[in-house]
């Protein structure tokens, strides 16, 4: 199961007997997630561009999974007495999809803060306790993914030769004043001064992809102290393959300036 992701770097990890849940009762799902996965790229112009946000690439994932069903759903789980509503809880799942057989819930966690991942595997085992869901999928950066991001960076400076503040300009960043004095510290101070490419792509990668967001070791800390156990989960981690460089200027403004909501079902 996942053997094409796993060949091109995508981490796979199974808990509390996803694989044999996935493998039985959703044969069709590991599919389909992994030829959605195979063709998802991310320009580095997005990651330049997002600022650390969610990119299009992200979004464009999003829609692909919409386009097979998976769809943004509230649960609602309420408490009844003798007919009368004591209580209701509602869990918001980005990517929802029901089968016969039961429900499978997905989460996209590209660049959130890493609490997020509590909020995700919390939601995930109410819902399971319940009977809601039968299985939580958390999609994040994988290792090589995270541990590359700062050479990408350093490698976009290059080829776009960023020497100074005002050539971010050119590539369509204006850095705050708090990140333009962080990086002129480094580069203007009298020991040991740091060339602004390496100073711009550390500050970078550290303050918009930092150890603090959602990444695959933050989550695997989560799983490992048993947060959102018992519920059964497939982590997925995206890997370095999934940037890209060198495409024309024309196939990259295609991406950039793409909806990438407009085509996803109601």
């Amino acid at each position: 199961m996942f053997s094409q992701l796993r060949e091109r770097g995508f981490q796979v990890d199974f808990h509390s007997h996803a694989e044999a849940i996935l493998g039985v009762d959703f044969p069709q799902v590991a599919e389909e997630l992994q030829q959605i996965l195979l063709a998802s790229t991310i320009p580095i112009q997005e990651i330049i561009g997002s600022g650390g946000g969610e990119t299009r690439g992200t979004q464009r994932l999003r829609n692909a999974l919409g386009q097979y069903g998976w769809k943004k759903h509230k649960f609602v789980v309420q408490r009844i007495i003798d007919g009368v509503e004591k209580e209701a809880q509602s869990h918001e799942v980005d990517h929802v999809r029901s089968f016969p057989k039961g429900t499978l819930a997905l989460e996209i966690e590209w660049n959130n803060k890493d609490p997020f991942f509590d909020r995700d595997l919390e939601n995930f085992k109410r819902l399971h306790a319940d009977g809601a869901i039968s299985l939580g999928i958390i999609i994040t950066r994988g290792e090589s993914l995270q541990s590359s991001l700062r050479d990408f960076v350093r490698r976009f400076a290059d080829e776009h030769q960023l020497n100074a503040m005002d050539d971010l300009k050119q590539v369509g960043l204006s850095p705050t004043r708090r990140q333009i004095t962080e990086v002129q510290k480094r580069v203007t101070r009298n020991k040991k001064p740091v060339p602004f490419r390496d100073a711009w792509a550390d500050h970078f990668v550290s303050d918009k992809f930092g150890a603090a967001t959602t990444h695959w070791s933050k989550l695997q800390d989560r799983v490992s102290r048993g947060v959102g156990n018992p519920c059964p989960l497939l982590m997925i981690g995206l890997p370095s393959s999934v940037v890209s460089f060198g495409e024309s200027e024309e196939e990259v403004q295609k991406l950039l300036e793409n909806d990438p909501d407009k085509d996803i079902p109601a």
